[in-house]
């Protein structure tokens, strides 16, 4: 139930926001196709649904700056609308009217292009589109910006460029943030690419986008769990490299073989977290097993909840892939057999569509079930299945579940939850304008159901990391307040002091899309099953 690629884990998922738009004309100036895939995602379409036939139906040289006006007016949006506000001597209600003056004042304030080219087109589209009674309020307006446009950028760049009720809770929640959150929410985000290390180091696929004069950065985030009883920290480094340019994936070389992943750096955490936590639980399994002389092969059940489009879960099989000692597979029961552990892998995601979704990438990246069986060093089961969260059951059907413990099969449950994804505004810009007030306590109304169906399916020591792409508390921090009270056997483990991403929480760590070169806004918190 994303957005997209990321963002529209929502409640409210309005069945046509994730499909292409079959009535939406594509025909007209680069202005008018602009126009009108503005006014359907103000009808409730997604960008990701009105993009490609926006781009596909343009010559090459047109594409560019279509993309261009099109998300920079969905980033300054309100912040338009409310210049624009103060610019009419009336009151303008007519959305194709107010969407064209927006389009026009991107063009002047933010894209540079001519003001006479600017004005000119956009008045024509206004006759375009079928609205010339309102080309002279148009021209009237553009004009006006026209003659002093450092005044009305610096005018339009001062507050936030957020609906009015989202400003608010930011403010509410993160109120020495505020300022920088809010501007940084109006930036297009950083391009970061994920290595399968499984096949090439980061640092070799580093070299190989130099020679292909790709230039590129390599970022290290630290992460550390207090895992034990005692001050021992797990300690963990995830690399990502950060483009300098983002670029069409077309032009990163190997990519099509899969070699490397476009991926948020903070989405780059969650497939590391838990096979550190993972890997600590097989470690005291392990010295449980040798003391009760148990030395069977064992099978390590894991879910990946919501899973599509499969970004994290593609990670995680890279990581259980990976030819390494410290891999989860390759924790051996004892050190005088060779056995191994078996890991089952299930993905499961409501909608058949976003399914297929995640088989495309899991098939570029070469991590079908084939690929992972005709690797003779694995015994990694997948299965992917579409089902809903909030009622689906694990373990085996025909064994009647009658209480708790027989429900209780998975060592570890990675839960990227549904969420509002208002962290990943400068990924999806349109989040803004599809995100309504009343869609935050649905949304923590089916997290709550989520997981109140997932916990009694994890084992006693084991695992459920909590995941959003959000950066309202509700959703959050206090969604998992709120569920370890009601859960007396889920306990919260802490993040390291040492931890180089995010702030620290009463439970969990958030990260905040601050910086220009930072991650998106990301929620984390591990959550362990006791005995009750």
């Amino acid at each position: 139930m994303r957005h997209n690629a990321t963002a529209s884990k929502s409640t409210n998922s309005r069945n046509n926001q994730n499909k292409p738009s079959s009535n939406l004309k594509m025909t007209g100036s680069v202005r008018v196709r602009v126009i009108r895939s503005l006014l359907a995602i103000q009808q409730g379409q997604s960008l990701s649904s009105v993009l490609d036939p926006l781009l596909n139906s343009l010559h090459d040289g047109d594409k560019g700056f279509a993309h261009a006006l099109l998300l920079t007016t969905l980033r300054q949006w309100h912040a338009l609308a409310r210049l624009l506000d103060s610019l009419a001597d009336n009151p303008i209600d007519e959305i194709e009217v107010r969407t064209t003056i927006q389009v026009g004042l991107v063009q002047l304030l933010y894209l540079e292009v001519a003001d006479h080219a600017a004005i000119h087109e956009t008045v024509e589209a206004a006759k375009e589109i079928e609205f010339a009674r309102a080309s002279g309020l148009v021209n009237a307006i553009l004009r006006k910006v026209a003659k002093n446009t450092n005044k009305f950028r610096k005018k339009c760049d001062k507050n936030h460029s957020l609906p009015n009720w989202l400003a608010h809770q930011l403010k509410q929640d993160w109120s020495d943030e505020y300022a920088a959150l809010t501007q940084g929410l109006r930036q297009p985000a950083p391009m970061f690419l994920r290595v399968n290390t499984a096949v090439k180091s980061t640092n070799e696929y580093q070299q190989v986008l130099t020679d292909a004069d790709i230039s590129t950065e390599l970022v290290e985030l630290s992460s550390g769990l207090q895992l034990t009883d005692t001050v021992k920290t797990a300690m963990l480094l995830t690399q990502a490299l950060r483009l300098e340019q983002s670029t069409a994936v077309s032009f990163l070389p190997q990519f099509a073989e899969g070699v490397a992943s476009v991926q948020d750096m903070h989405a780059q955490l969650a497939a590391p977290l838990i096979e550190l936590a993972l890997t600590d639980k097989l470690a005291k399994d392990q010295i449980a097993d040798k003391v009760s002389q148990n030395d069977k092969a064992s099978t390590i059940q894991l879910l990946d909840a919501c899973a599509a489009p499969g970004g994290k879960l593609a990670h995680w099989l890279e990581l259980l892939t990976a030819d390494k000692e410290s891999s989860m597979f390759h924790v051996k029961l004892d050190d005088s057999t060779n056995k191994t552990n078996t890991i089952k892998l299930t993905a499961i995601d409501n909608e058949a569509p976003r399914i297929k979704r995640i088989y495309e990438n899991l098939e570029r990246l070469n991590l079908q079930k084939h690929d992972l069986e005709s690797l003779a060093k694995t015994d990694i089961k997948l299965d992917i299945v579409c089902a809903d969260a909030t009622t689906w059951q694990g373990g085996s059907e025909s064994k009647k579940q009658k209480s708790n413990q027989d429900r209780a099969v998975f060592d570890a449950i990675l839960l990227d939850s549904p969420c509002t994804a208002t962290g990943v505004i400068r990924r999806h810009p349109d989040i803004s304008l599809l995100r309504h007030e009343e869609d935050i306590a649905q949304t923590v109304q089916l997290q709550a159901q989520i997981l109140d169906n997932l916990w009694p399916q994890v084992k006693v020591g084991g695992y459920l990391l909590y995941v959003t792409c959000s950066i309202l508390k509700q959703e959050n921090v206090e969604q998992m307040q709120d569920f370890t009270a009601r859960h007396p056997d889920a306990t919260a483990i802490e993040f390291a002091k040492e931890c180089n991403w995010g702030i620290e929480q009463a439970i969990g760590r958030q990260c905040l899309p601050i910086d220009s070169d930072g991650g998106d806004g990301f929620y984390y918190a591990l959550l362990q099953k006791t005995a009750e």
